[in-house]
């Protein structure tokens, strides 16, 4: 007899299965394309193993989401056609990022667009849309399922948000491949758990310890990893040299068909092989991150107040340029915000988690707020981080202007 599925090896969840409407999907040029995406942009100049991509990632997640599926289907919460709904959303949650991932978010966002954006498109426009028809399925009800759009809130939250499947395959993934030991999960504890109250997602009571765990654990990745100082050298460096090269190549076009081209190492080598006497500077940029000659951090201040939130980088890059005497072009000014717990789908931090307890055959739900637990009441809001890099020829000169400017931040 024929299998109609295929099991995979992974390092993270040992296998994982896919099936043959599943398969064609992961088969596609549009899916395809996320193997030559890496899922941290840029850690792998700092955390050499941390090579994985968005494809791999894209797996977990829908592999992790049909677990959280059937585990609302055995408590008749959840219909069995649902949980290939939940597993297509995360499958395709991140078919639309750009090339280094978060990164690209930093370049688009001026123009009011997200990788979800680009996502929804590929989902109803691109042959992906097209293989869900054949085989069945709602692409509509796919795309807003993914991207937190569904009427049923409980399903956009296994796929985005703070107990979402997303989160807890990325920090164990990023955990294992950068060999930091904070990225702690116990994503089958937490989907076990799972329960449905008012159309929200819900934990049972006594897995609120994995909860507590897994979101400390994200804030102290964002810390070690996501926005480690070497890791964000490298970055500032690429996202200038991406903006400066817009104009030539069109990166932040929403023209579909050439945004699917654009991979991790096409668009750097685009950059680094022009001849254009306009891209001078974003060709050194790109050949200094492809060498890993990075910029030094001289000034730092990592804050959970708000204190950082109306600064205007380019002022402060060219007030610290006047002052040291250094071409502002050889400055850069990073301010990086991250809110300390993992967005809902509707883009807003999480206040609460709803928690059920059952005893002697009856059960009953409290909604906490998230600031009133231990962990949540110490890593809650926003973590605010101001950085000041430049070339090594210039560190002393720059050190001493940023912090002569900002040296009374905390």
């Amino acid at each position: 007899m024929r299998k109609n599925y295929l099991d995979i090896v992974d390092p993270i969840h040992g296998f994982i299965r896919i099936y043959e409407h599943e398969l064609s999907i992961v088969d596609t040029p549009t899916f395809q394309r996320l193997r030559r995406i890496r899922q941290l942009s840029s850690a792998h100049l700092t955390y050499p193993a941390a090579q994985h991509t968005r494809f791999e990632h894209s797996l977990g997640v829908m592999h992790i989401a049909g677990q959280a599926g059937h585990a609302l289907n055995e408590k008749n919460v959840l219909e069995p056609g649902n949980i290939q709904i939940l597993r297509l959303a995360g499958l395709l949650h991140d078919v639309g990022h750009g090339p280094f991932s978060h990164l690209f978010e930093e370049i688009i966002q001026h123009k009011k667009t997200s990788h979800e954006d680009f996502g929804k498109g590929m989902i109803l426009k691109s042959e992906i849309g097209d293989d869900l028809s054949r085989n069945g399925f709602d692409k509509k009800l796919v795309a807003e399922v993914a991207f937190g759009e569904s009427k049923r809130q409980f399903m956009n939250e296994i796929i985005s948000g703070a107990l979402s499947a997303d989160m807890m395959d990325y920090l164990r993934r990023d955990g294992y491949f950068t060999g930091v030991e904070h990225a702690k999960a116990d994503h089958k504890r937490i989907t076990q758990s799972f329960e449905v109250h008012k159309n929200k997602l819900a934990l049972e009571q006594s897995a609120l310890y994995s909860f507590e765990s897994m979101m400390y654990s994200r804030y102290q990745m964002f810390k070690a990893v996501y926005f480690h100082k070497t890791v964000r050298a490298a970055e500032v460096m690429l996202i200038e040299a991406l903006r400066l090269a817009d104009d030539e190549f069109g990166f932040t076009s929403f023209d579909l068909n050439e945004f699917i081209k654009f991979t991790d190492e096409s668009v750097l080598s685009s950059i680094i092989t022009s001849e254009s006497p306009k891209l001078k500077r974003a060709r050194h940029l790109a050949e200094d991150y492809q060498n890993r000659r990075l910029p030094k951090c001289v000034f730092e201040s990592i804050t959970s107040q708000t204190n950082l939130k109306n600064i205007d980088t380019d002022k402060l890059c060219a007030k610290i340029a006047k002052r040291s005497k250094v071409a502002q072009s050889e400055i850069f000014v990073d301010r990086s915000v991250t809110p300390s717990i993992s967005l809902a789908p509707f883009k807003n931090e999480p206040e609460s988690i709803i928690l059920i307890s059952h005893k002697n055959k009856s059960s009953s739900a409290k909604e906490i707020p998230i600031s009133q637990m231990p962990v949540g009441s110490a890593i809650s809001g926003f973590m605010n981080i101001l950085r000041v890099y430049t070339a090594e020829k210039n560190r002393k000169k720059v050190e001493i202007a940023s912090k002569s400017i900002l040296g009374d931040l905390k």
